[in-house]
Order: structure tokens, then C-alpha cells, then sequence
């Protein structure tokens, strides 16, 4: 059987929060085959709540960034969770992971950020086999022009 593929292809694009304020929306590309494996039923949102509202203060936003690409590294490494979307904005970073298991995600995740500092993360995690919160960031998606 052939190793899964997950890409590492991302896009941004700009939208609104319920009270009009910007929201950074970045997605990550061709899910279809991850979504079609059946396995990445649970959906994980992890938010970051920062004490201004609208976008993160620099330090703040390369503390996120550290945060993300320590995460990718981990589940780049032992796929048990693939990380399909960031929205950054509006007081708060959120970031969706779909995962196979939850327990081994909690475990990966705290690997992932060992390294850092006590952070202000709040979790949620739904059932969502048909990955609609996928789907709906999808149409977020502006096309690159050809």
C-alpha cells in the first residue's frame, strides 16, 4: 500500500469575523486523499486568545509562528493529525487538526511545544468525519490565477 500523502501546500485569504473585524484564513491544500483514507474522523481546535484584539503584537505572532511550525514538524514526522487550517485575528489564533486518535494527539501535541513556555491554549474537539469545517474553509479559498 502505497505511504500516504499529505501535502504541504497552504493558501490565505482575508475574511471577517461575526463582528467585522480581519481574520487571516490560511488552508492547507489537497486533503482529498487524507479525507478519503476514512481515519481522520475527530476534529481538534486549539485557540490562542491574545490580550489585544484584532491581530497579534509581533512578539505574540512569532511566538504562533514558533508554535505552528514546531506542530507541523511533529505531525509531519508521525501523521496521527494533519493541521488543515490557521485563522489568525479578531483577538485570537485558531488551529484545526483533524486526528485519528485523540489520546495519541494530546501526546504529540505536548511534544510538539515541550519546548516552550506555559501557553493560553484552549481545546475542542468534535466528531466530524465528513470534515464540513474543512470543506467550509475551502470556500475561503481565492484561486491562484493562471
Amino acid at each position: 500500500m502505497a505511504k500516504l500523502k499529505i501535502t504541504d501546500e497552504w493558501w490565505s485569504a482575508p475574511a471577517e469575523s461575526e463582528n467585522g473585524e480581519l481574520i487571516i484564513v490560511t488552508g492547507r491544500r489537497n486533503m482529498d486523499d487524507v479525507m478519503a483514507t476514512g481515519k481522520y474522523v475527530n476534529r481538534v481546535e486549539v485557540t490562542w486568545r491574545y490580550a489585544e484584539g484584532g491581530m497579534p503584537d509581533v512578539k505574540t505572532s512569532e511566538m504562533m509562528e514558533s508554535v505552528t511550525d514546531s506542530l507541523k514538524a511533529v505531525f509531519k514526522k508521525d501523521p496521527v493529525a494533519v493541521l488543515t487550517g490557521i485563522y489568525t485575528g479578531a483577538g485570537e489564533r485558531n488551529w484545526v487538526f483533524y486526528t485519528m486518535s485523540l489520546p495519541i494527539f494530546g501526546k504529540k501535541f505536548n511534544e510538539a511545544l515541550a519546548d516552550f513556555e506555559m501557553l493560553p491554549l484552549e481545546f475542542y474537539a468534535d466528531n466530524d468525519p465528513d470534515w464540513l469545517e474543512y470543506k467550509e474553509l475551502r470556500e475561503t479559498e481565492i484561486p491562484d490565477e493562471e
